[in-house]
């Protein structure tokens, strides 16, 4: 809503700069998408690493 309300304002006081952002969102988005998968691949990895090494620690919790 924020972001709504912030355009908006844009809109009112310089609508070239408000219709420039509009058209070069979608593409700034598009070209950060590999990195933000990518970002997702790393934390996946990371989680795995630790969920590893948690795991010796949870099996014996299971059997005391």
């Amino acid at each position: 809503m924020a972001g709504f309300l912030l355009f908006c304002i844009l809109a009112v006081l310089c609508w070239p700069l408000a219709l420039l952002a509009l058209i070069l969102y979608p593409i700034v988005w598009l070209l950060l998408l590999p990195f933000s998968l990518a970002g997702m691949a790393v934390k996946g990895v990371f989680e795995l690493i630790g969920a590893l090494f948690l795991l010796p620690a949870k099996i014996i919790k299971a059997i005391l």
